[in-house]
């Protein structure tokens, strides 16, 4: 895996940890009420729930992959699942709602950490918009690294670090994220990404459709500018 693969990986797990959603307004109310430590054993919850549904997502959709890898036509699979998801987000009704602020944290004292965990797992699992997400991204990236595993590994992984960074500094800045996440900052970062992904969506499925040799930014990047 090349600088190329893991500078994308990084702006991937960035982007996510900015997807406005249940998890996302949880997690910073979780921050404000309970403190950083309980707020990061609920953002290890949700992680866990990603890694779950990556998972899931790659080995349900290895002989796709397989396919993929030899007929590159089928990226389109990835990108449809993408844009549909990005449509979804920009399009949901739900968005020009104000954040629900009075999220219920009471929580016993014994074992907060643990429920705080399992809460945040549960909460990310029971999200079939989340495992879509990982199967576009698979079904895209996967091809794309020579159905290599090990890079593969090392790419969700990196995903996976650079997301849980980006929420720990979202964890600490959480007073001024809450002031500042208005109905309509929330509408506007939603629609944004949204956009993002519908973007990359098109992008990918174009991709099946031109020449891998024309296509390969990868090769243009490595060679050496005269």
């Amino acid at each position: 895996m090349d600088f190329f693969h893991i500078k994308n990986a990084i702006f991937i797990g960035f982007f996510l940890a900015f997807m406005i959603g249940p998890v996302f307004f949880k997690l910073i109310q979780t921050s404000i009420l309970k403190g950083v430590r309980y707020a990061i054993a609920f953002d290890l919850g949700v992680i866990m729930g990603d890694i779950s549904f990556i998972l899931i997502a790659y080995f349900g959709s290895r002989p796709l992959l397989k396919e993929i890898k030899n007929d590159p036509k089928l990226f389109l699979v990835g990108g449809i699942i993408l844009i549909i998801y990005g449509l979804l987000t920009v399009f949901n009704k739900k968005n020009k709602k104000e954040p629900n602020n009075e999220i219920n944290l009471k929580i016993s004292s014994t074992n907060e950490y643990l429920k705080l965990f399992i809460g945040g797992f549960l909460l990310n699992f029971i999200n079939v918009g989340v495992l879509a997400f990982w199967l576009g991204l698979i079904v895209v990236i996967g091809p794309a690294l020579d159905m290599n595993a090990t890079s593969i590994f090392w790419y969700f992984t990196i995903i996976i670090i650079s997301y849980f960074m980006t929420d720990i500094g979202k964890i600490i800045l959480a007073k001024q994220l809450k002031h500042k996440l208005t109905p309509k900052v929330v509408f506007q970062i939603k629609k944004i990404m949204g956009i993002i992904l519908i973007v990359f969506g098109i992008f990918m499925t174009l991709k099946g459709f031109i020449p891998k040799d024309d296509f390969n930014f990868d090769s243009y990047i490595k060679t050496p500018k005269n």
